[in-house]
């Protein structure tokens, strides 16, 4: 039987700064309030949650050491940096596609009886956006650690951190995703939505190319 003793005096620190983290404004938060507009509240909950699962895969790839590699070669950190600026730069422009074509925002997943995306696209949005953002990798590499003793199980500590993360990140995002879902008749509006995907499209791309102009940390 394995002891959860992970519970200690560091963890009302780890508590508090993972708080604080979550609700900072982010591409996170950005992509709930894109794919609920779009979706409806189940989308924005599935991204919610996909979101949130890419942080296990941060927490192994930290624990069994993969991130001091990428950190320690500036070719694959670059690489892995091009790759997740190009997809949030690809989340931005079809953004602003769509609201170039000026078309209302589907309400709880429906426009006017037209089936919406499928229903794998906002699992696929929000896990990739996770995982192939090198910051959260330079996060977790550089913050985690700092919560796991010497005599800790790496992976096993790891990964409780990241489920601690994982329920903080969820309630944040999902309050924002029935905050968003609330507002139907707002985005059954043309004109509205034509705003909101402009300007999160904007975001979206604004992110992606400064995480790509973003120099190697040191």
């Amino acid at each position: 039987m394995i002891e959860l003793g992970f519970i200690d005096a560091q963890f009302i620190s780890f508590l508090v700064a993972i708080t604080l983290l979550t609700i900072s404004p982010g591409v996170d938060t950005l992509l709930v309030i894109r794919n609920t507009a779009r979706g409806g509240i189940r989308d924005g909950v599935t991204t919610s949650l996909a979101i949130c699962c890419g942080l296990f895969v941060h927490a192994t790839i930290s624990a069994l050491g993969i991130s001091l590699i990428l950190l320690q070669s500036a070719w694959a950190f670059h690489m892995l940096k091009l790759v997740g600026a190009g997809y949030l730069i690809w989340l931005g422009i079809t953004s602003l596609l769509a609201a170039r074509r000026g078309q209302p925002l589907p309400i709880n997943g429906m426009l006017q009886g037209m089936p919406t995306v499928s229903r794998w696209q906002p699992v696929k949005e929000g896990f990739l956006s996770n995982v192939l953002n090198p910051k959260t990798v330079v996060f977790y590499m550089a913050f985690l650690p700092q919560f796991i003793a010497p005599g800790d199980p790496a992976l096993l500590k790891s990964l409780w951190l990241a489920g601690v993360h994982f329920i903080i990140a969820n309630i944040w995002q999902i309050s924002v995703v029935m905050m968003v879902g609330s507002a139907g008749k707002w985005l059954a509006n043309a004109r509205f939505a034509q705003v909101l995907n402009a300007a999160t499209g904007s975001v979206l791309v604004v992110f992606g190319i400064r995480l790509a102009l973003t120099q190697r940390p040191v």
